[in-house]
């Protein structure tokens, strides 16, 4: 992950951000510039933001709402105070409504962001400052902290070409805390064949089928927020196993770009948030998948089972599948 340390200063009412990017101060800037960059990296996994204004003058205001994986937005605005391309710029960030406009009772704090070239690239220092104790405190509990580290660790993405970041590494999978995991996997193909590939049952029969030997007995699929979805699989001729399912709810749909769904397998009780989201770039679709665990066991207990194996496996079938499709 970029970041290489976050500090609060009850003292001086701040709390500061420093990241190194391996990438030239030019490119760092054009990320946090432009909004269509900044919607990738500026909301944490499973919040994902829309900038809906974008004024960059001094003066000038954005506004951006983060959409979480239960349908739960969360909003805010930017007023920029100065700008200084390619070392930095400063803006008041405040929680809003649905228009841009400021809410009463939550904190501003004044965001400062200063970009420096060093040997390995960029490193970026972003302090923010409060009016008060109690302000600072508010938004760590909040889980600001923890927030901006998941969100930070989203930009090598947004920073390198799409094939340098993924192509040939497979499916990637990265702890991000106790209960959260994310998982890459780059595919040569459009995202809207991808999209259909997830949700088309006939495609889904020919590639979410995991190491060689099973095959997929059923498959349901959730079309409409609410809808349930179901799909099972048994082993083919001398495989070892047994037949097993998934089953949950479709809580999020965004055609072509993101699906989030509850997921628990059949006869179990224990569920997990999957949000898969879809980012083409020149014919290239990066597929991530991000999932929430009830607790830090039940993480390490499925990822256990090999799954990223049998998610490779079905990834590499996938690939094949749309080339042909």
């Amino acid at each position: 992950m970029p970041v290489t340390d976050i500090t609060t200063d009850a003292d001086t009412l701040t709390m500061t951000v420093v990241a190194d990017f391996a990438a030239p101060i030019e490119r760092v800037w054009s990320a946090y510039s432009d909004p269509r960059q900044l919607e990738r990296f500026w909301g944490p996994p499973g919040w994902p933001a829309t900038f809906t204004a974008w004024d960059h003058t001094v003066g000038g205001r954005a506004n951006y709402t983060m959409n979480g994986p239960r349908g739960e937005t969360s909003s805010g605005s930017w007023e920029f105070l100065s700008i200084d391309e390619p070392r930095g710029f400063e803006v008041l960030d405040s929680f809003a409504d649905a228009d841009g406009t400021p809410l009463d009772g939550f904190p501003a704090q004044r965001m400062s962001f200063a970009f420096e070239s060093i040997a390995e690239g960029t490193r970026m220092v972003t302090t923010s400052h409060f009016d008060s104790v109690e302000a600072l405190e508010q938004v760590v509990e909040m889980g600001q902290v923890e927030g901006i580290r998941m969100a930070m660790s989203q930009l090598d993405a947004v920073l390198q070409d799409l094939r340098d970041y993924a192509q040939g590494k497979g499916t990637v999978v990265d702890i991000l805390d106790d209960t959260h995991v994310r998982i890459t996997r780059l595919v040569n193909g459009p995202r809207e064949l991808v999209w259909r590939a997830h949700n088309d049952p006939e495609l889904m029969k020919k590639w979410l089928l995991g190491p060689d030997g099973w095959e997929m007995t059923e498959c349901v699929v959730a079309t409409e927020v609410g809808q349930k979805y179901r799909n099972s699989w048994a082993p083919v001729g001398d495989t070892e196993g047994e037949p097993f399912g998934f089953e949950g709810e479709a809580l999020v749909i965004d055609a072509p770009r993101r699906s989030v769904q509850t997921e628990r397998m059949i006869g179990m009780p224990v569920e997990t948030l999957n949000d898969l989201n879809l980012y083409e770039e020149d014919g290239a679709t990066l597929i991530t998948l991000f999932i929430e665990y009830p607790d830090k066991e039940t993480r390490d207990m499925i990822l256990a089972t090999g799954m990223a194996d049998g998610m490779e496996a079905s990834y590499d079938r996938l690939e094949r599948e749309l080339l042909t499709v």
